[in-house]
């Protein structure tokens, strides 16, 4: 029993781990064949697959519905599946490798990109087809992940060719589903993220014109009319053929952004009067005569409002058009006796009076998918801001090795020279200086004793002839004066603060038997000083040097205004004179203290 549980287990691991999808419906016999064959014929099991995308294909560019929806939706399992495997294995064994991908465990490079791209466009034929059903949640969902498909597996840079037009068409696709549920900021950025790829290949001026007028479309929307107009005006400068039905569309749309901006309502008219008879079929003709019926309806000319509005509305099928012309004939109607002529379209305005409410679900779940998508691709893009980085600070490092290492080397060695030389040039003085030491020595000690002698008889003179005339200036603030001033503006029961007037602190002022005790007292400390200030600076005045003898003391300048009680911005003027008259703008007791070291 322990030998055959024991070779079960090894049979079991030796087996192949392949990640199985199952179909949500029956499979066809066709698709049932596959699992098998994909690991005994690969390149017939892949053909199977990919005739199902290129039928799903086919279809959806000539217009029919996807009758082979089943088997597609069976196809992207499998599709799925392959990029699973693939995504699994590292780069570097995805090389060399022979016909059968089970031999090596993946395919060659470019066949993974086969199987990448296929299945990228499979997830977005998927997405037509539920966008075909008005599932517009799910269809976003997966034009969303046909992107995650493509650019986990690409590098920009391989987004070229074939694969940027498909970028391209997939935003395109994305631009269209936020536009028609007026998601004007999500229209915006998917129409810009398609314009990019639309110059990534030959794309025909038509589309980046359309895709323009779009962008320009949601600005205008929005009241951007800046960025309306500039959009406009460059989908105007691609196009050469100015009789394409695109080329109307944005000198229309060009017409009634200049009405809005302040433009002559009679002239725009009369432009869009001749876009109008140049309309090939009734859908444009119609389209035309709504946007002349707007600006008659903003002119308050409802006569001719009702009539281009009546045409708009009766020779279209477009849903936003009519819904749009029905509204204003509606109003118009009402408020202008032709309420029968409005009923009828009153009535079919009835159908999108919970249109909103109903697609709020929807709405949200297209903005939490929004989010979540633009959240990855700006993580994404801090990820590789911080690769860049790193990679010049990498080459950075290296640059600055490469050419400091050798400087170094070079500098070491200089100096290790440098050292030798001195180390021979110091035993050469060391043996010099010994051999005149012996005949020094006598001299040396008369040298000293002369010095001793000359010592003794400079201490026997009175100090006070090499004193200044000032020796105690580290006791200026413990002078009674001094100590009582410092007392008044240090009490922390009545303390001084600047957002009070100063005369609310008038039992503080000195009086003027103090000011002439702390100058006193200044005298006797920076007696010399004083003197030089005044030789050396004669406009100086007398309350001048009661400031220097206060700031002296390291009060500031709110509490010198409160002692002199006079207004704090006349102690920061004289402060001021007095940082002009020395030529320094460094505070009043630095400016001392220097003076005093000097």
């Amino acid at each position: 029993m322990v030998i055959g549980i024991v070779m079960g287990i090894a049979f079991a691991a030796c087996a192949p781990s392949v990640k199985v999808v199952e179909p949500v419906e029956t499979p066809s016999s066709e698709l049932c064949a596959i699992d098998s064959l994909m690991w005994r014929q690969p390149d017939s099991a892949l053909a199977q697959l990919q005739r199902q995308l290129l039928i799903s294909e086919l279809l959806y560019k000539n217009d029919w519905g996807q009758s082979n929806r089943g088997e597609l939706l069976r196809a992207v399992a499998y599709f799925d599946s392959l990029s699973f495997t693939l995504n699994d294995i590292p780069h570097a064994r995805r090389r060399h490798c022979g016909p059968s991908f089970r031999e090596c465990g993946t395919q060659s490079p470019n066949r993974s990109d086969n199987i990448v791209f296929l299945t990228a466009r499979a997830h977005y034929i998927k997405g037509v087809g539920y966008y075909e059903r008005d599932s517009v949640v799910e269809a976003c969902k997966e034009y969303l992940k046909a992107l995650e498909v493509m650019e986990e597996h690409f590098e920009e840079k391989d987004l070229a060719g074939e694969k940027a037009k498909f970028m391209a068409l997939t935003y395109t696709r994305l631009t269209d589903l936020f536009s028609d549920l007026y998601f004007h900021e999500q229209a915006i950025y998917f129409g810009k993220l398609s314009l990019a790829y639309y110059q990534k290949y030959d794309a025909k001026t038509g589309n980046v014109a359309w895709m323009l007028n779009n962008i320009g479309s949601h600005y205008d929307i929005m009241s951007n009319y800046d960025s309306a107009y500039y959009y406009y005006n460059q989908g105007i400068s691609v196009l050469t053929d100015t009789n394409s039905l695109i080329y109307r569309g944005i000198a229309t749309h060009l017409s009634f952004l200049s009405y809005k901006m302040g433009g002559s309502p009679s002239f725009l008219t009369n432009e869009l009067h001749k876009l109008l008879v140049s309309a090939k079929s009734n859908q444009e003709y119609a389209s035309r005569c709504l946007t002349i019926g707007e600006i008659f309806y903003h002119e308050w000319q409802f006569d001719s409002a009702w009539y281009y509005l009546n045409i708009a509305y009766n020779q279209t099928n477009n849903v936003p058009t009519k819904k749009q012309a029905a509204e204003w004939l509606v109003e118009i109607g009402e408020a202008h006796g032709k309420s029968e002529e409005a009923s009828e379209f009153a009535l079919f305005l009835v159908p999108f009076a919970n249109m909103e409410e109903n697609q709020s679900a929807t709405k949200s779940q297209l903005a939490e998918l929004y989010n979540e998508y633009r959240q990855a691709q700006l993580q994404q893009q801090q990820h590789n801001e911080a690769k860049k980085h790193a990679k010049q600070l990498l080459w950075t490092i290296v640059g600055l090795l490469i050419i400091v290492t050798p400087i170094l080397i070079i500098s070491h060695r200089r100096n290790k020279k440098q050292k030798q030389d001195l180390e021979t040039q110091i035993e050469a003085e060391r043996h010099s200086h010994q051999m005149q030491q012996a005949a020094l020595s006598g001299r040396l000690k008369r040298s000293n004793a002369a010095l001793k002698e000359k010592s003794l008889s400079s201490a026997a003179i009175p100090m006070s002839k090499y004193s200044p005339q000032y020796t105690q200036v580290e006791n200026y603030a413990e002078e009674p004066i001094c100590k009582q001033i410092l007392s008044t503006c240090n009490d922390k029961n009545k303390p001084i603060k600047s957002t009070v007037p100063v005369s609310a602190y008038a039992d503080m002022a000195l009086s003027d038997a103090q000011k002439a005790e702390l100058g006193n007292v200044a005298l006797r400390h920076y007696g010399q000083l004083f003197d030089k200030l005044k030789e050396r600076y004669p406009e100086l005045k007398g309350k001048d040097l009661l400031y220097c003898q206060l700031s002296l003391l390291g009060l500031d300048n709110t509490q010198i205004a409160v002692l002199l009680q006079k207004s704090i911005s006349t102690i920061w003027e004289r402060e001021n004179r007095l940082k002009k008259i020395f030529g320094s703008e460094d505070n009043v007791s630095v400016i001392l203290h220097k003076f005093l070291i000097d």
